[in-house]
């Protein structure tokens, strides 16, 4: 995707040179021609939203946290260095005839410390860090397809909304038209005053049914800015969704090997067994090397030694060693430590068995939604052909007498009701088999191979840190990702011309 402007080094890391188009869940032959003037496409859409979502936005900060665990699991088995400095002015000195005692000091030195075994500790921190970038990479896998799920939603209920909208519309035309002619029929003396009133009892509804239908519009506009940060321009149909499997066992098969939450579950137990070994080391013994320097300077405060004469006015020292530490006796600490990663182990273990069976019936149940959705569109245009055969009979009826103006009130009605359900039916099937896709693992934006740049690729920022080792490295000041939609106009229920 398109890189955000004004990103921090560290964070323009992470998106790859070049163009990575991937032919995935959207690219599907002429679903994604090009779109007239002032109209907007679902690969526009989720285009928009990779770009600037801030939920997406947040997921990739929060990963790139998650990469500085390594290095600073690394930075406790390498060298430290340090340096000091002080001035002392002794004000109360000893007065002991015996006793030299200066009468200020200034003092510098400078410590190194290598540490050489520490029982394994830090190598299996390090080890758990790195497996949990893994595990954030497949959480934030996990969120671009959950924010994906989420915009498709908003995209085709905006479309959905508008149908209505427009089906309402077209029913007040009518049952205005209906209510003239019913008119025009009573003052010939054809039709009575319970005919009138019918008519407009059924237009006073249809008015009330058109402006909810506009406020639920307007709700569907806003939230379609709120997760996709533009406004919704004349949108397209959404193309056919690909992939789509046959079976349920084929679905829940791929899904095994490819949903992201499953992946960060597996990578989250195996960076827990690493916790357990590295809460082990504290029972083990520590080795380490290590080297002082240090110059004092009396500032010539320190007096003559009675019978010696002037003494030295500075002192330097150094020293080197080896360091070894061996636990004894820590007040059942170590065994504590041990006992809780162990446990939080167990939990991580429990944790991925308890993500398999979420995944299993998350993909079993968007399996038979998507079946269901097929099949309820199929029944519902049968009676949308249905209603609007039976509309005509009961007009062509009428004219002859054998119907009543309220027989063509609710032919029209149950029409409209029947048209508003094929729309309904089809916004959930699309959303289902999307939901059913992003269940799987197939619905990240490597596999809707979106138009816009490079994709942001997680690996980049990882590649940079991990093995940075200085102290004075840092990527910026942050600045938001995200854009913000204060500036949008508030939306409203007209419908564009198609």
């Amino acid at each position: 995707m398109i890189m955000p402007g004004g990103r921090a080094a560290g964070r323009a890391a992470g998106f790859a040179v070049g163009r990575r188009r991937m032919a995935g869940l959207l690219a599907v032959g002429v679903a994604f021609c090009a779109s007239p003037a002032l109209a907007d496409d679902l690969r526009a859409a989720l285009t928009a939203t990779y770009n600037t979502n801030p939920t997406l936005a947040a997921a990739r900060d929060q990963q790139r946290a998650t990469d500085e665990g390594v290095p600073l699991a690394r930075a406790d088995g390498l060298p430290s260095v340090s340096a000091n400095a002080s001035e002392t002015e002794f004000v109360q000195q000893n007065t002991s005839p015996l006793s030299v005692s200066p009468g200020r000091e200034f003092s510098v030195g400078a410590s190194l410390n290598v540490p050489v075994y520490s029982g394994g500790a830090v190598r299996n921190a390090v080890k758990a860090a790195q497996v949990r970038v893994k595990a954030g990479q497949s959480d934030l896998a996990s969120t671009e397809a959950s924010v994906f799920a989420s915009a498709v939603a908003a995209y085709s209920d905006v479309i959905l909304n508008e149908v209505v909208v427009r089906l309402n519309k077209a029913q007040v035309q009518t049952l205005a038209v209906n209510l003239q002619a019913t008119t025009d029929r009573f003052q010939i003396g054809d039709l009575t005053r319970t005919d009138v009133a019918q008519s407009q009892s059924r237009l006073a509804l249809a008015k009330g049914s058109l402006r909810s239908a506009e406020a639920n519009l307007v709700a569907a506009r806003e939230q379609y800015i709120q997760i996709i940060g533009k406004p919704a321009a004349n949108l397209e149909t959404p193309p056919p969704l690909p992939g789509l499997p046959a079976t349920a066992e084929d679905a829940v098969g791929f899904a095994l090997e490819h949903n992201p939450d499953l992946a960060a579950a597996r990578a989250r137990s195996h960076a827990a067994r690493f916790d357990t070994n590295a809460a082990g080391a504290a029972r083990l013994p520590k080795l380490s090397v290590f080297a002082d320097a240090a110059r004092s300077d009396y500032l010539n405060s320190l007096p003559p030694f009675p019978g010696y004469g002037a003494l030295p006015q500075t002192a330097n020292t150094a020293d080197v060693g080896v360091r070894a530490t061996l636990p004894l006796y820590s007040g059942g600490r170590p065994t504590a430590l041990v006992r809780q990663a162990e446990a939080r182990e167990g939990a991580a273990l429990d944790g991925e068995i308890g993500t398999e069976r979420q995944v299993i019936a998350q993909v079993r149940a968007a399996f038979s939604s998507w079946q269901a959705s097929q099949e309820i569109i199929a029944s519902t245009q049968t009676a949308v052909d249905a209603a609007s055969l039976s509309l005509e009979g009961v007009r062509a009826e009428n004219s002859v007498g054998n119907r009543t103006i309220l027989d063509i009130l609710n032919a029209e009605q149950e029409l409209v009701n029947a048209q508003v359900q094929l729309a309904t039916a089809r916004r959930n099937g699309y959303v289902a088999g999307f939901s059913l896709l992003a269940a799987m693992g197939r619905a990240g934006a490597k596999d809707l191979g979106l138009d816009g740049g490079p994709l942001y690729d997680p690996e980049v920022h990882y590649a940079h840190v991990r093995a940075d080792a200085w102290d004075w490295d840092g990527d910026g000041r942050p600045k938001p990702g995200a854009s913000r939609t204060v500036d949008t106009p508030a939306q409203d229920g007209s419908i564009p011309r198609k």
